[in-house]
């Protein structure tokens, strides 16, 4: 007897008790895999979608982070510029205080440098 389907196999079992057991087992298999697929299924989803959370979270607190580090840079960069505002404002007072008080000293002082930039220049 032999045969190439697997149902024609079971309908020729002399048993019908063993038969339908089979069967209902079988059936049984059938349902926990869908079942077990369905559960394998919504664990993906929930690690997929768990996953994007915390990236999405992790590109927040990235973009938080370069934009406070901007902004601190920002700072630091106006307060430097004030702070080399104030201190050209002050060469400049002291420098026009130093002509306004000693006007041949400084006329002297332009020449001599003239002189060694011109030195300086020819070799």
């Amino acid at each position: 007897m032999s045969t190439t389907n697997g149902e024609t196999g079971l309908r020729d079992w002399p048993d019908n008790a063993t038969r339908e057991r089979l069967e209902k087992d079988v059936a049984t298999v059938k349902s926990d895999i869908a079942a077990l697929t369905d559960q394998i299924t919504d664990a993906l989803n929930t690690f997929a979608n768990s996953t994007g959370k915390q990236a999405r979270r992790g590109y927040r607190q990235a973009r938080e982070n370069v934009d406070s580090a901007i902004d601190d840079m920002s700072d630091r960069s106006s307060a430097m510029m004030g702070a080399a505002q104030d201190a050209y404002g002050s060469i400049e007072e002291t420098l026009e205080d130093a002509i306004t008080q000693r006007p041949l000293a400084t006329v002297g002082l332009a020449l001599g440098i003239g002189f060694l930039i011109g030195a300086a220049w020819r070799r």
